[in-house]
């Protein structure tokens, strides 16, 4: 599969930004890419803009591959903050990741 890289502009992407990146995404599945990779290590001061560009690039890729790689500290704690962490791809604190079931003993009460 080869995958494709989206740039976030830094050090804080605009609501403008957000449509223009949104219509790449577009354009670059519609070419034929079967995986984006949106590296945001440009952007050093997200704002609530950042946060859209990052849901609405979400939202564009639907079901195709779509991941988010670089996301600095900063990034990082506005997605946990206004719970959208899980754009990243990471597992929520107390919150197991995909795929793994919790462990129940025969001895266990129901909840």
């Amino acid at each position: 599969m080869e995958i494709t890289r989206l740039v976030l502009p830094g050090p804080s992407p605009t609501a403008r930004d957000a449509v223009l990146l949104c219509a790449s995404l577009a354009r670059l599945y519609d070419a034929g890419a079967t995986a984006v990779v949106c590296d945001a290590a440009a952007v050093t001061s997200p704002g609530l803009a950042s946060v859209e560009a990052l849901a609405r690039l979400r939202l564009t890729a639907g079901a195709r591959p779509f991941r988010i790689t670089g996301a600095p500290p900063a990034l990082r704690a506005l997605l946990d903050l206004v719970g959208l962490v899980e754009l990243l791809g990471e597992a929520e604190e107390r919150e197991p990741p995909g795929g793994v079931q919790e462990g129940v003993e025969p001895d266990d009460l129901a909840v």
